[in-house]
């Protein structure tokens, strides 16, 4: 027992693989390597395309900065009394708030104060230095202040970047953003909790950071350089700043507050972020602050407006009541990214999909724990479960149960996500597939070889249905030598000596294969079982390997194609003027023992016994009655009613002491009426012969001789002629005794 139990098996290695994959898992499973990181982002990359474009909230619009527009306003940076003019036919349109995903780091150069001095010494007019001081002093001659003059007076958000790293001779600028931030819990110190952390901050002018408030809009890529996730606040100094799309959705809501809710104990006694809430919504994100980005579809899938369009005063009816966000598209200024949807996507429009999820209150969320259960599920489950079908059921129904859980696996994550929620899978999916090459691969190896060995011992004797059959039910196959009821074949060419010696033996070789794979071709068709071939005999078997209880009925019938088709192949060889080949065939069944038999070094599967014998013996006789067919009474018995026999002689072979009954196959089913009135005759004269009326069973049999040209009949002529000169004894009971084979 304790053998049987370490004996290796396709499952047991299966339920290995299934222990090992969960011990890991248990292990390293909260470390999940890059790797698998990456395959899940993939995967998740995946169902964004089948999902495909889903519906936006209505409620962000695009001013776009675009190829056109810088074709008609001009090349940017454009004047900031330019962009100033958009802003303020932004406001007139009523939009909620106008967000900026640009930063005004640098002095305007188009600015006419900058100009100035130049322009008065080239006029050449006297000017005072008073003079010259106010024109310096103009508020209308700085488009800075223009700019900032008019983002005051409208419910705005101006853009600014954060620089991971302190910039060395850089000032040290601070943003000014207006939210109140909250912590939930309140007790927590700021420098206790895990925001990303920001080095230094690129700011707008101070003459343009005139607006309600501000927001960085850095958005980090991961490894593969694709934009999963946008932190929605960043520390600079131990402070914590919003993010753009944030503050341009808490403005336009008209809020004042934004809460951070932290949660457990993370890394260096950091607490992480659970998410935030700004009016009256939680916004779920990772331990840093980051939200997992839900796209909304490819490019433009928000409404995009010219921004010359908007400075020409055109639809701005499209900006009512909207979140505008004021970006460029355009390939030159470089604001381009890659997402699940397209490796080129404008920034402005990740900024626009982040608001999005803001006002809707969905983005994606990573849920851990899930992925914990299904992890744990999936791996045991289906791990013992694609073992158990790979290693005890048919090939196909293991491949198909291994193609069903990927399928359930990724059905499971799809679904998820279509809920909003991402679940990691690649790991299921590793062991799912490591599981099943392991257990094939173990099936090849240990099942495979008596599938192998049964394939190649049974492969060329036959037919492919039946080497299936056998590997498909391996129990119901002996090898061993047993006593089973059988129908035996024997086929052989007619005075094949004198066809050998007329052909040169490559010619013969070629003749005699062309010839075996014909017959051959049809036993197997009929379910036989090819057991050798005797120089140009061949040797057959029905009801073993595998039993079947028709066996008699499927050898009569293969025994009339196997006719049939010596009949085409004679006008083949006809044509080719080839010599003409006939062929007897004897049959039998009874009982008879079956399996490998031979030396320890060589083996075949064969049969063996007298019944066997009878049946090589009744080959033999088909010469001498000119029939091409002859079967034993159990044969005609066995193969039931459906064929149409007729009684040929009673007769006692060489090396049998009892007599056996012999008839001839014609037809199966029912024969013409013109074969049918001869048989009839036939069995007449028979019947007259057994009787020892011989003077009428000559007459019977001259009446057939001269209708029909056969030998059977001129048989039995010849053995009333000798019975009339010299009678048999009145005990004769019709037997014909055969000295020889």
């Amino acid at each position: 027992m304790i053998r049987a139990l370490l004996k290796p098996s396709p499952f047991k290695i299966g339920c290995l693989v299934v222990i090992a994959a969960l011990a890991l898992f248990y292990l390293f499973g909260s470390r999940k390597p890059q790797l698998l990181t990456a395959f899940d982002n993939r995967l998740t990359d995946l169902m964004f395309t089948i999902r495909g474009k889903t519906p936006v909230s209505g409620e962000v619009v695009i001013v776009d900065i675009d190829d056109g527009s810088l074709a008609r306003i001009g090349q940017w940076p454009w004047p900031r009394k330019t962009v100033a003019e958009l802003a303020a036919q932004i406001r007139a349109a009523g939009a909620r708030v106008i967000g900026f995903d640009m930063v005004f780091a640098e002095p305007d150069r188009t600015s006419p104060k900058n100009h100035l001095d130049g322009i008065i010494e080239l006029l050449g007019a006297p000017v005072s230095a008073e003079e010259r001081d106010a024109l310096h002093a103009n508020p209308a001659l700085d488009h800075d202040l223009i700019l900032g003059d008019s983002l005051a007076a409208m419910p705005s958000v101006l853009g600014y970047v954060f620089r991971t790293s302190p910039q060395p001779g850089l000032a040290a600028n601070v943003p000014f953003p207006s939210c109140v931030i909250r912590l939930d819990p309140p007790s927590t110190p700021l420098a206790s909790v895990n925001f990303l952390q920001a080095g230094h901050a690129i700011v707008n002018l101070p003459e343009i950071s005139q607006a309600e408030s501000e927001g960085f809009f850095n958005v980090f890529p991961d490894p593969s350089g694709t934009i999963r996730k946008v932190p929605l606040f960043m520390a600079l100094n131990g402070v914590p700043y919003p993010a753009l799309a944030l503050e341009a959705m808490r403005v336009g809501l008209k809020e004042q507050e934004v809460t951070i809710h932290l949660s457990r104990q993370v890394a260096a006694a950091k607490k992480g972020i659970l998410g935030v809430t700004v009016a009256g919504r939680f916004i779920s994100t990772d331990d840093q602050g980051q939200l997992t980005v839900n796209y909304r579809g490819p490019v433009k899938t928000f409404p995009y407006l010219p921004a010359a369009e908007v400075l020409a005063g055109r639809q701005l009816d499209r900006l009512r009541d909207k979140f505008v966000l004021i970006g460029t598209s355009a390939a030159g200024l470089l604001d381009l990214r890659a997402t699940p949807f397209a490796n080129i996507f404008p920034g402005a429009e990740i900024q626009a999909t982040v608001i999005d999820n803001l006002l809707a209150g969905d983005p994606l969320t990573y849920d851990l724990y899930t992925e914990i259960g299904m992890t744990y599920a999936l791996v045991g489950v289906s791990g013992l479960l694609l073992s158990a079908l790979l290693a005890y059921a048919t090939p196909l129904a293991g491949a198909l149960a291994g193609l069903l859980c990927l399928l359930a696996t990724a059905g499971g994550a799809y679904f998820f996500f279509l809920n909003n929620r991402i679940i990691g899978i690649t790991y299921p999916l590793l062991t799912i597939i490591t599981v099943f090459l392991v257990v094939t691969l173990s099936n090849y190896f240990f099942a495979g070889r008596e599938k192998r060995f049964l394939r190649h011992a049974f492969g060329h004797y036959v037919s492919p249905d039946v080497v299936s059959e056998i590997i498909k039910n391996p129990a119901n196959l002996s090898l061993s030598g047993q006593v089973r009821n059988l129908t035996v074949f024997f086929s052989d060419i007619r005075d094949f000596t004198s066809i050998s010696e007329k052909m040169p033996p490559d010619r013969l070789g070629r003749f005699m294969n062309r010839y075996l794979t014909a017959m051959s071709a049809v036993l197997l068709e009929h379910g036989g079982t090819v057991d050798k071939y005797i120089g140009d005999a061949i040797m057959a078997i029905w009801g073993a390997p595998l039993t079947a209880s028709d066996h008699a009925a499927r050898a009569v019938r293969a025994a009339l194609a196997s006719i049939r088709r010596l009949e085409a192949l004679q006008e083949e060889l006809q044509q080719e003027q080839l010599a003409k080949i006939e062929i007897g065939i004897g049959l039998n069944t009874g009982e008879m023992n079956v399996g490998n038999f031979g030396s320890s070094q060589r083996f075949d599967y064969t049969v063996l016994g007298d019944n066997v014998n009878l049946a090589s013996r009744l080959e033999g006789l088909t010469k001498v009655y000119g029939c091409r067919i002859l079967i034993s009474e159990a044969t005609r018995e066995a193969a039931g009613p459906g064929f149409f026999c007729r009684f040929i002689d009673r007769v006692r072979v060489k090396g049998r002491k009892l007599p056996v009954n012999i008839f001839e196959p014609l037809c199966e089913g029912e024969p013409g009426a013109e074969l049918q009135r001869e048989a009839a005759t036939f069995e007449q004269a028979i019947g007259a012969y057994q009787r020892q009326d011989f003077v009428a069973a000559r007459q019977l049999m001259n009446e057939l001789c001269g209708q029909h040209d056969c030998r059977l009949y001129r048989l039995y002529l010849e053995r009333i002629e000798v019975f009339l000169s010299t009678p048999p004894p009145p005990d004769w009971d019709g037997v014909f005794v055969f000295t020889s084979k």
